[in-house]
């Protein structure tokens, strides 16, 4: 039998963490969203690096979980190195952006994230100017396309602030590094 490679292995990880972090979110009472961004709070900013894990209800969790792992895994095949780079540009983009600029609440969910991914994948194979990754970015426009309308305030208890920043912060990623 083939072991899981480390991509496999790393996403398999991530989501079985995710499932067990809201466990223990929701047997908590949700205690844990303490730890999501307040905005322009000095005392959250730290939060930013933990907000993404975190989710309001286990179906907020479900909603996030598949195009994450998946935008994750169509990320990975420009390479570990700009992986990184693409996930620490969403995660801090994202984070301070809507530290600096939402609306008072807490802010949490891994969204941010996949919208990172989002605008990174969508980019990126563009600015590579090659076959494999510019197959990735179209199909990954035509199929997902319709998630940039979650840039735009909808509803008031989703953060729009988080899809827009994470969304930026992938773009910029896309932009610098997707060679």
């Amino acid at each position: 039998m083939k072991p899981l490679s480390f991509q496999l292995r790393m996403l398999l990880t991530l989501g079985a963490f995710l499932i067990l972090l809201e466990v223990v979110n929701l047997l908590t009472g949700n205690s844990l969203n303490q730890f999501g961004v307040v905005p322009r709070s000095l005392a959250h900013l730290p939060y930013i690096f933990t907000a993404p894990f975190l989710h309001g209800s286990p179906s907020h969790l479900m909603a996030n979980i598949f195009p994450l792992l998946l935008f994750m895994w169509l990320s990975m095949q420009w390479g570990k190195r700009t992986f990184l780079l693409a996930t620490a540009s969403a995660l801090i983009v994202g984070g301070l952006g809507v530290w600096l600029f939402a609306r008072t609440a807490v802010h949490i969910g891994a969204s941010g994230m996949v919208y990172g991914y989002f605008g990174f994948l969508v980019l990126a194979g563009f600015k590579s100017r090659k076959i494999k990754y510019l197959i990735i970015s179209v199909v990954v426009a035509i199929i997902y396309g319709g998630m940039i309308m979650g840039i735009l305030p909808t509803s008031r208890f989703i953060s729009f602030e988080y899809h827009l920043f994470g969304f930026l912060g992938g773009l910029i990623a896309a932009w610098y590094w997707a060679r």
